[in-house]
């Protein structure tokens, strides 16, 4: 019988990538997935002091909206790509979907901080269940030839929603209640899984056990490590952020030892043994958090410096998701055939100086002299995020891609978070110019990717 049934087709790494058109549909799914659960990692921060106030909560506590969903995402990241590798990526990527639509519905309906908090949990864990393998069907959806082109794409979706979170959360806010936020996911959800269900493939399944103390070990690790970075930006004692520290290293040291015994790790040791993929993942995590410094600071500059309007914020910071969204399918046809280590250095170069021309803009700019210069970021980030991320699932073992495509989402959302805390801090600690000294400070975190990303060039693919 060969273990095929008439529900399961053979999987879909018997072929060379899926037919069309059900490739243009699966990627469809991807498409709708990956850019709703991106979105609701930062679409909430607009929206948070109306939140407040509707369910009379302080700034201090509503934070907890927004951290529930980072601590979920973060903690199931990597046990949940492992699990992939184990019971299929399309079951897990559909079961993400369901539970991530259906807490969806929770929070548009919540009328209590408590209800909230634990419907952005769920939520969280269903964003984990997309963002965890999203890249691995990547590398079954399209032939092999076709792996940049189709990373490509993930890419451009992840940059360009992660940076137009605000805008978009702006746009909704303007003409209706918070709660739309959330309730928009649903139809978008429901629409996805239908898709999906018809269309994604099928993939071999691994022999190897999903490790549930590995899960556990893992979640504690991550998520003490992220609440003590948040914690450095909101101001919490120094005694609890060391204390958060320490136990993260210690339970990480016991986690990292126990993956040395294991033939499938869940945190993959065997694959950051690889020195181009630890050089990209090291390379992925500063592109973001450097991303992120400019992003979360440059909105209070130009609303509070240059008195801009909210929309007016939302549209001169327009022009660098639509930049990322020209160049990253560009870049990932160009990493078909260039090295990923010469195109990610000239990104980030170019990235670099984007940064610098931000925080050297004259006292009076001109719209254009923002526009711009907001564009140039987005070049650079384009350019670079593609290659590289093709760079981290091609240098992975195919019968590994969960573990890749994990690590992958997890050293995004770390530099991401890192850059939000950083901002934070910077602007806890200075007085004015705190813009400034983010951009600048993102600008040196560009610079040192570019040099990494050179490197490669000089690094073998295994």
């Amino acid at each position: 019988m060969n273990g095929k049934t008439a529900a399961q087709p053979a999987p879909a790494d018997l072929a060379d990538g899926l037919p069309v058109p059900q490739r243009y549909w699966a990627v469809l799914t991807l498409i709708l997935g990956v850019s709703m659960s991106v979105l609701d990692s930062s679409i909430v921060n607009v929206a948070l002091p109306s939140i407040a106030r509707e369910l009379e909560t302080s700034p201090a506590v509503s934070v907890w909206i927004i951290n529930a969903y980072q601590l979920a995402v973060i903690a199931t990241l990597l046990p949940l790509s492992s699990l992939g590798e184990t019971i299929g990526y399309r079951t897990i990527y559909i079961s993400g979907l369901t539970v991530f639509t259906t807490a969806s519905l929770a929070c548009a309906l919540a009328d209590s901080l408590p209800v909230l908090v634990a419907a952005r949990v769920l939520q969280g864990l269903g964003a984990a269940g997309v963002m965890s393998i999203n890249a691995a069907l990547v590398r079954f959806i399209y032939p092999r030839r076709q792996l940049g082109r189709g990373i490509g794409l993930i890419a451009l979706v992840v940059a360009t929603s992660a940076a137009s979170g605000p805008t978009v959360a702006a746009a909704v806010l303007s003409v209706a209640s918070w709660h739309w936020l959330f309730a928009i996911n649903v139809p978008v959800g429901i629409l996805a899984i239908l898709i999906g269900t018809r269309t994604l493939p099928y993939t071999r399944r691994s022999p190897h056990r999903f490790d549930i103390i590995s899960a556990v070990l893992n979640a504690l690790t991550f998520g003490l490590l992220i609440s003590a970075i948040d914690g450095i930006g909101h101001g919490l004692a120094w005694q609890l952020v060391v204390a958060q520290f320490v136990a993260a290293a210690l339970v990480g040291t016991l986690l990292v030892r126990r993956q040395f015994s294991l033939p499938a790790p869940l945190l993959p040791v065997d694959l950051l043994r690889i020195p181009i993929f630890a050089l990209s993942i090291g390379t992925s995590a500063c592109s973001f958090s450097a991303q992120m410094l400019a992003y979360v600071s440059l909105p209070f500059y130009l609303h509070d410096v240059l008195g801009y309007t909210a929309v007016e914020t939302g549209l001169l910071m327009t022009p660098w998701p639509v930049m990322v969204g020209l160049t990253a399918p560009l870049a990932g046809r160009l990493a078909d055939r260039y090295p990923a280590g010469l195109l990610g250095g000239i990104g980030m170069t170019v990235f670099c100086i984007g940064l610098i021309s931000l925080a050297l803009l004259p006292d009076d700019p001109a719209r254009f002299d923002i526009a711009w210069r907001m564009a140039v970021c987005g070049l650079g980030f384009g350019l670079f995020q593609s290659p590289n991320n093709r760079t981290i699932m091609g240098s992975a073992p195919r019968e590994r891609s969960g573990g890749a495509s994990g690590m992958l989402g997890t050293g995004r959302l770390l530099g991401q978070t890192t850059g939000a805390a950083l901002v934070a801090l910077i602007f806890g600690v200075t007085a004015s110019g705190g813009t400034t000294v983010a951009l600048l400070l993102g600008a040196t975190l560009a610079g040192v990717a570019a040099v990494v990303s050179s490197l490669r060039l000089l690094t073998p693919i295994r």
